[in-house]
């Protein structure tokens, strides 16, 4: 019989009432509690009670019943905001609360980000999601008015911006200023601190030690991300920085040498890196023990946030700004400078050069190469990869120009053509995009990793080694391809080449990446290489830089209302004006986009400034992430997987493209939708590996539609001016600007 009273009570502690996933996070957060400290005590992995944290998981016996007495003796010491009196919390106790230097105000945050919008309902006409509480609904502190301390880093009323430790208060901080020279930080989460800091210098000392600012690192061989400090105007000028650069000091991208402001940065034992005091700067001393001090400064009114990728971020309220690089920072990373440039050191944070060895004798680790990284050295290009002025071709006579058989020209589409007489009866043209388009095609690309190239004459084609490749590929006919594995008859005057950026037919030898020849060979033909540089140390070095930026875009639009899996009707209408569900966010989504983008440029990093000399090294070309090579793999996968597209499509309906630019294609057809392109049956699918609708990378969206008498007008105008008109570069606004006729 107790046997069978025990099985009752383990029934019973097998379901034992838990709070809701983000209350059990706070919990935890308000006793100072880590997430290793719990897993210990319940024999469990971190990873498991995060999951426990988030609601991806439930907890199972025979931890369940422990986990809900420690929640449930949280509690008592910690009730719910909500659940107590006015809804104040009770003062936490002195024994257990962990001590926050700073002043903490309540605010009414906005709601999580998770929660932004519902999924678009199929309906004729959805209602537009319900934009997220904006943390400018939060009372501003009035100007000249003292700020209440708290004894707690939680926001009454809300959850916790960050975790509780190190970096409680979030990765990053917008300050600003009152009348009465008062600093506040802004925060995620809509939290205020108090900002004590006098200087610039002590405001460094302060975001190290007190401020609680920063992120954990995205590699467990990484480095933890460095506090970033948003100064507003106000917060330039408290701090001794101008409101906005000079005409001369924009040119320079920083201020002089001898700024005030600089000079106390040195005497306080401060240095800067080689770009200055500028839009972003980051200041620092040597490391010591170990220990990484370093702060980075992001100035709007120095135009650190660009419009080309950060849209009117500028111009937000502090508030509304915090919330928008807050989201960046948690689901990419925190910005340390340009989009391009996150989207760069992006790369190493999540495939770091180094690790720690195994304890050698003394029971010491060592700093040891990291397999499948890029290694901490630069590595020098083949000749045929370099850029023109790279130290590895000073041989070359000057103004030579090198043409196909020399250098490497994988870039992507600008091609476009001539509309046919029946493609002129047809009323619309139509534009759809590629989502991702680089991000998608980074996706599994295989690229050489640490070592330098090895040249090879007449070597047999393989589609498994990374390189460049010299090869004759004229010879291939795009009128008669395999698609599916069956040869297929097409109108190969219809279509762009694949193996040029101008889609016109190649005349003769010429050097490729491995993808580009490699479709040579799927589409049927035989390809006998002259000579390659190649890499048989190689790896899917950029798979987990997709795999972050994917999430952080699918997420993000997931909040828009535009979510994955939706129908090809249901995701047209999801599209329509979903940035102005939430233009917060909006912006999110185009700093994700623009990461992408500018990450993939990156690789190839040209000279820039006055007194450089072709033939000599540039900055850039020391770091280990300046690889030619890696970006003409992408670009050149980019621009077959949208060739390949067009081609099965072609070989389907009939239809052909009458422009490309890069990721966008226009077609001619009978209807405004871009269903009037792409063939759907009635369960919604589609002509298996052509373009399909959806939010996913390398799925395509709507770009635009125009009238086919307004495609006739803009290249017969540009055609009168000797120009070569491409409608996908206009079909998105119809607009034709003067720098685009020349005028």
């Amino acid at each position: 019989m107790s046997e069978l009273f025990d099985a009752i009570d383990a029934l019973v502690a097998s379901r034992s009432p838990l709070p809701p996933p983000a209350e059990r996070k706070r919990l935890r957060q308000a006793h100072g509690l880590t997430l290793e400290e719990v897993a210990t005590t319940l024999d469990v992995r971190r990873a498991t009670v995060g999951a426990w944290e988030s609601g991806k998981t439930e907890p199972r016996p025979p931890q369940r019943e422990p986990y809900a007495h420690l929640l449930k003796q949280l509690a008592r010491l910690y009730p719910s905001p909500t659940a107590t009196e006015g809804g104040t919390p009770p003062a936490t106790p002195a024994a257990t609360a962990p001590a926050v230097p700073s002043a903490v105000v309540e605010v009414a945050p906005p709601a999580p980000v998770a929660a932004v919008a519902a999924p678009v309902p199929a309906s004729p006409a959805p209602a537009p999601a319900a934009p997220p509480p904006s943390p400018t609904a939060a009372p501003r502190p009035a100007r000249g008015s003292r700020r209440p301390g708290a004894p707690r880093a939680t926001i009454a009323g809300s959850p916790a911006p960050a975790g509780s430790g190190t970096y409680g208060h979030g990765p990053l901080l917008v300050l600003d200023a009152d009348d009465e020279r008062q600093v506040t930080g802004y925060g995620t989460g809509g939290l205020l601190l108090d900002v004590p800091a006098g200087s610039l210098p002590s405001l460094v000392e302060w975001a190290l030690s007190e401020a609680r600012v920063g992120a954990e690192k995205l590699h467990a061989s990484g480095k933890d991300a460095d506090p970033l400090l948003v100064l507003t105007a106000a917060a330039c000028e408290r701090y001794g920085l101008p409101a906005a650069l000079s005409d001369e000091e924009r040119s320079a991208g920083r201020l002089p040498e001898g700024h005030k402001v600089i000079k106390l940065l040195e005497r306080a034992g401060w240095k800067l890196t080689r770009r200055g005091l500028g839009p972003w700067a980051r200041i620092y001393r040597p490391v010591t023990g170990g220990r990484r001090q370093c702060v980075q400064l992001c100035i709007p009114s120095w135009n650190a946030l660009d419009d080309r990728s950060w849209g009117h971020a500028a111009t937000l309220e502090p508030a509304e700004l915090a919330r928008v690089l807050g989201v960046y920072a948690q689901r990419v990373m925190t910005p340390v400078g340009s989009t391009a440039v996150s989207g760069l050191e992006l790369m190493t944070a999540l495939n770091p050069p180094t690790r720690a060895s195994e304890p050698d004798q003394d029971g010491k680790r060592h700093s040891e190469h990291r397999p499948g990284s890029l290694g901490k050295e630069p590595v020098d290009p083949a000749p045929c990869e370099a850029i023109d002025g790279h130290p590895v071709l000073a041989h070359l006579p000057r103004f030579h120009i090198r043409g196909p058989q020399e250098r490497l020209f994988e870039e992507a589409y600008d091609w476009a053509r001539d509309l046919t007489d029946a493609e002129c009866m047809q009323p619309h043209l139509v534009g759809i995009d590629v989502n991702l388009a680089f991000g998608a095609a980074a996706n599994g690309a295989v690229v050489g990793l640490d070592s330098p190239p090895e040249h090879v004459t007449h070597p047999v084609f393989n589609p498994a080694v990374p390189g460049s490749w010299l090869v004759d590929l004229s010879h291939v006919d795009l009128s008669r391809v395999k698609v599916a594995k069956q040869w297929r008859d097409l109108q190969g005057g219809l279509l762009p080449s694949p193996f040029t950026p101008t889609g016109e037919r190649p005349e003769g030898p010429a050097w490729y990446a491995t993808p580009t020849v490699a479709y040579a060979v799927e589409l049927g033909y035989d390809v006998t290489p002259l000579e390659a540089w190649l890499r048989p140390r190689s790896g899917r070095f950029l798979d987990g830089w997709y795999k972050r930026l994917r999430d952080a875009y699918v997420a993000t639009m997931a909040d828009l209302g535009v979510a994955e899996k939706l129908p090809p009707g249901e995701f047209l209408k999801a599209m329509d004006g979903y940035k102005g569900r939430d233009p917060e966010l909006g912006i999110v989504v185009d700093a994700v986009k623009m990461t992408v983008k500018g990450g993939i440029g990156k690789l190839q990093e040209k000279a820039r400034g006055g007194g450089w000399v072709p033939g000599q090294a540039w900055p850039a070309l020391a770091r280990p992430t300046w690889r030619p090579d890696i970006r003409a793999a992408v670009i050149s996968r980019a621009r077959i997987n949208m060739h390949r597209k067009m081609v099965a499509l072609a070989a389907a309906t009939g239809r052909y493209p009458v422009a490309v630019l890069s990721d966008c294609a226009v077609y001619t057809a009978d209807g405004p939708s871009p269903l009037d392109v792409l063939p759907y049956d009635q369960d919604g699918k589609t002509v298996p590996g052509s373009f399909r609708l959806g939010v996913s990378p390398g799925m395509v969206k709507h770009e635009g539609t125009q009238d086919v008498l307004w495609g006739v007008g803009v290249l017969e105008q540009l055609a009168a001016e000797g120009k070569v008109a491409n409608l996908a570069r206009y079909i998105k606004s119809g607009e034709v600007t003067a720098r685009d006729t020349g005028e």
